[in-house]
C-alpha cells in the first residue's frame, strides 16, 4: 500500500479535485447532528471553501444520478434496490446541505449535468451495479479525505469528515453485499 503525500494544501486539493468525479455520497447521523452548526457558522468561509464545496456538490449530484441509473437498470432485487435508494437519499441530503452552505457563503451552487457518462452498457447484473457503486463510494472516501484539511473554516472540515464517514459506511456495506471483505484496509489513502 502506498501513502499519498498530502503535505501541502495544493497536493491535497489536486487529489480532491482530481477524484471528485468519482462520486460522493450519504448523510449519516453525524452529519445530521452537525448540520445546524454548519449552517450557522458557514459565514466565515473563504472563496476556496466555496470552490471545494461546489466540487463536492457536483460530485454529490453525480452520485444521485448514478444511484438513479442503478435503480432504473432493473438489475437490483428489492432489498438491494431499497438500499440503493436509501444511499441516493443520503446523496440528495448532502447536495441540499452543500448548496445551502455555498449560498450562505455568497457563492452560486453548481447544477447537475444534463447527462453523465456512466458505464451502463457494462452493468449486466446486480453484482456489476453494486461493484460500480462501491468503486464510486471508495472514490468519495478518498475525495473527502483530501478535502477535509483544505477548508479555512474548520466547521466545514468537520462536516466534510462527517460525510466522509458516511461514504466509508456505504463503501463497506456495498463491499459486504458482493461478498468482499467490508473493510479491506486499516488506513485510507
Amino acid at each position: 500500500m502506498s501513502f499519498l503525500n498530502l503535505s501541502s494544501p495544493q497536493a491535497a486539493r489536486r487529489l480532491f479535485l482530481g477524484q471528485s468525479g468519482l462520486l460522493l455520497s450519504g448523510t449519516a447521523v453525524a452529519l445530521l447532528a452537525g448540520r445546524d452548526a454548519l449552517a450557522a457558522r458557514s459565514g466565515s468561509g473563504t472563496h476556496d471553501d466555496t470552490q471545494i464545496l461546489n466540487t463536492a456538490l457536483g460530485a454529490e449530484l453525480e452520485a444521485v444520478a448514478a444511484y438513479q441509473a442503478g435503480a432504473e437498470s432493473k438489475l437490483l432485487q428489492k432489498p438491494i434496490l431499497d438500499l440503493a435508494l436509501t444511499f441516493q437519499g443520503h446523496h440528495k441530503a448532502h447536495a441540499a446541505l452543500l448548496a445551502k452552505t455555498i449560498e450562505q457563503l455568497g457563492g452560486k451552487p453548481v447544477s447537475a449535468k444534463s447527462a453523465y457518462n456512466f458505464p451502463v452498457d457494462q452493468l449486466k447484473s446486480q453484482e456489476d451495479v453494486l461493484r460500480f457503486a462501491a468503486k464510486l463510494e471508495q472514490g468519495a472516501v478518498s475525495a473527502y479525505l483530501g478535502a477535509v484539511p483544505l477548508f479555512g473554516n474548520r466547521d466545514l472540515s468537520k462536516a466534510a469528515a462527517s460525510i466522509l464517514g458516511d461514504e466509508a459506511m456505504h463503501w463497506a456495506v456495498l463491499r459486504q453485499a458482493v461478498g468482499d471483505v467490508p473493510v479491506p484496509l486499516a488506513f485510507m489513502a
